[in-house]
């Protein structure tokens, strides 16, 4: 038999009635796609896809999807990992020419492989470069409870399960292969190098999570309690949270968009996943000297969600002799989504380099 439905027009009318009135997201939605479609999907994963795919149509004035660039196709699909979890993974390659080496991205909290990826994943793969993403469990379109994080660790043994098997392909086992990760992705990145320390050519790390910002921690007091609330209810939505949009994105335009992802996980921290988070940071900040593969890190000057002083730490404390740090006057959070369009190719060339720059040193070594 096939699933009661998982989205109802009072679910709907609910979420509406919770949005801003003056962006009209779910009317906006609904304009673009058929209600009935959703309300009759199979499943959950077929639901949030549909919405997925009308989001990005809602997006197409951003510069991501703006900006055509070609000779890239991509796939999408899911796979069983060995939790039992259905995990969604997506890949981008060069349509008419060899890949140069492989980029493994890993998302930021409450994001998702697709959505604002598209664009940068497209521009590296017109570059030459496979890309490769998933959707940790319990983000996007993975299996698991949405916004939930029960061992940052599962989560990072996820990854390297997801890679791994990328990296075995026999097409791809003799390229170089780097790790690009974003905000929380960033921890993830440099958690696997900690696990592979032998494994990797090199990694990008935008914004990364190697610390969270004293404005974004709950103060002291209100910290330990959650602390002792989460033992007993790990599940529940209670850490107190800014609006990480406002914070993130400094182009106005662009920061309205993020409304229109609807399975990126904007709610209040899950009170287990806020404290793997802490603890995550505390013990990168505790583990810099032990980064020793090729660094190209970036981080906005004016970003108030991940504490850019961490990323010069890391910069001066990582054992890597092959390291850069770039510093963007007045950026924010959201290098690649949230900036003005210059600034975003300015990053993203910058990126393009580093991996093209890379990529030869290791072909010819």
């Amino acid at each position: 038999p096939t699933a009661a439905p998982l989205l109802s027009s009072m679910d709907i009318i609910e979420a509406e009635s919770r949005r801003p009135p003056i962006l009209g997201l779910w009317r906006h939605l609904l304009s673009h796609c058929s209600f009935a479609a959703i309300i009759l999907a199979k499943n959950e994963a077929e639901q949030k896809h549909l919405l997925l795919v009308t989001c990005l149509k809602i997006t197409s004035s951003h510069w991501l999807c703006k900006r055509i660039f070609i000779s890239s196709v991509f796939v999408q699909l899911y796979e069983m990992n060995s939790r039992g979890l259905q995990i969604f993974y997506k890949s981008w390659l060069p349509e008419n020419s060899k890949i140069k080496a492989l980029v493994c991205f890993c998302h930021g909290y409450g994001d998702t492989c697709t959505f604002f990826f598209e664009g940068i994943a497209r521009k590296l793969a017109s570059s030459g470069f496979g890309v490769f993403a998933m959707d940790y469990p319990g983000f996007g379109l993975s299996d698991g409870l949405h916004g939930y994080i029960e061992r940052f660790d599962s989560l990072v043994d996820d990854v390297i399960e997801h890679f791994s098997k990328v990296k075995e392909n026999p097409e791809y086992q003799n390229l170089p292969s780097f790790l690009f990760g974003q905000s929380m992705g960033g921890a993830v990145a440099l958690k696997v190098h900690f696990k592979q320390p032998h494994t990797w050519d090199g990694a990008i790390l935008v914004a990364p999570m190697c610390k969270i910002a004293d404005d974004v921690v709950p103060p002291w007091p209100l910290l330990n309690i959650l602390i002792c609330v989460a033992k007993v209810l790990p599940k529940q939505k209670l850490v107190p949270q800014k609006d990480l949009a406002e914070m993130a994105f400094k182009d106005l335009k662009k920061r309205e968009q993020t409304s229109f992802n609807v399975i990126a996980y904007k709610d209040k921290p899950r009170l287990r996943t806020a404290l793997e988070l802490l603890r995550t940071t505390q013990e990168i900040e505790c583990r810099l000297e032990e980064v020793s593969l090729p660094l190209l890190i970036l981080h906005g000057e004016a970003d108030v969600v991940t504490d850019p002083s961490v990323s010069k730490a890391l910069y001066e404390k990582a054992k890597s002799p092959d390291k850069q740090l770039r510093l963007y006057k007045d950026a924010y959070h959201s290098l690649l989504e949230g900036e003005s369009d210059e600034m975003i190719f300015k990053v993203l060339d910058d990126i393009v380099s580093w991996l093209d720059e890379h990529t030869a040193k290791k072909v010819t070594s």
